[in-house]
């Protein structure tokens, strides 16, 4: 038997959800490295924060555009990854809920 027949729309639906879990993770995770002003140096955590950036900037920088930092100076209040995260649960329960059928 082909164990690819046996792959359903819920198994596809449940996967699908979990890439919009860990994108959402991947950004509360961000969230956290711009509290941290300075890191210590380690290759694996160079390697780490760079991917987290690489990863979830190009789509936070959407929403900075529509929303600028509240504030000013270096205490600037980025907001921007509370609308992302809203438009993320959105599009990933639509997304989910229209394979799942």
């Amino acid at each position: 038997m082909n164990p690819l027949l046996a792959i359903t729309r819920v198994d596809v639906a449940d996967y699908v959800g979990a890439l919009f879990l860990v994108y959402f993770i991947l950004i509360f995770i961000r969230v956290l490295l711009s509290w941290i002003p300075r890191m210590p140096y380690y290759p694996w955590l160079r390697a780490t924060v760079d991917f987290v950036h690489q990863v979830v900037d190009p789509y936070l920088n959407l929403f900075r555009r529509v929303i600028p930092p509240l504030g000013g100076g270096g205490m600037a209040i980025d907001i921007s990854p509370i609308l992302a995260i809203l438009i993320l649960f959105i599009v990933g329960r639509v997304v989910v809920s229209l394979i799942h059928g």
